[in-house]
């Protein structure tokens, strides 16, 4: 009882001097700083872009109607070519909006497809930008969040000019699953 007597007797007394000693100054002098330090920025070193990449802003998520249309396509597109695929269809959150595997996919493909998805959405661009990344040397990409999945097949869905979600596809090799997710996303810029 003693020690929390002491500690609120040290708060007291110090909350007056911080106002004795001008506390409220010096607040006003560090707000009226800022403004003045932003306005006068340095110019961005070589190779630092002017503008934020992929800076698409976020929209209302993706109806159930709208991802059924996206995968149903995409699925047409697998089914036409013969490949066995996992397709899903993501929120701009990244959660499963809708989901189809078409008999006897991979083990692996369900899960992979909705990381494909999700990394499109939250990430705001094509999987594929992120594989080109990481085989140019640039593998910290992998360590921006555990789902992430840096491999072609991983398509923002944009409406409006607004992520709305996302279609991820697996199954196939990069390439195929990148054709069967593109056709879902056609199907939807044609309405």
């Amino acid at each position: 009882m003693i020690h929390l007597g002491f500690l609120a007797l040290r708060l007291f007394a110090f909350v007056p001097f911080l106002f004795r000693h001008g506390f409220a100054t010096w607040m006003i002098a560090c707000a009226a700083v800022i403004p003045a330090g932003a306005a006068s920025a340095q110019p961005l070193p070589p190779g630092v872009p002017e503008k934020m990449p992929a800076d698409i802003p976020y929209g209302t998520p993706i109806s159930l109607d709208l991802a059924r249309q996206a995968v149903d396509a995409a699925f047409a597109e697998a089914s036409k070519r013969g490949w066995k695929i996992a397709i899903a269809v993501v929120s701009p959150s990244g959660d499963l909006t809708y989901f189809v595997k078409m008999d006897d996919t991979m083990l692996a493909s369900p899960t992979i497809a909705q990381n494909k998805a999700r990394t499109a959405a939250r990430f705001r661009r094509d999987t594929k930008g992120m594989f080109d990344l990481t085989e140019t040397g640039h593998s910290y990409v992998m360590t921006l969040d555990p789902t992430l999945v840096a491999s072609p097949g991983g398509i923002p869905i944009i409406s409006e000019g607004k992520v709305i979600g996302a279609i991820g596809c697996s199954g196939g090799a990069g390439a195929q699953d990148a054709v069967v997710c593109q056709a879902g996303i056609e199907a939807l810029n044609r309405k």
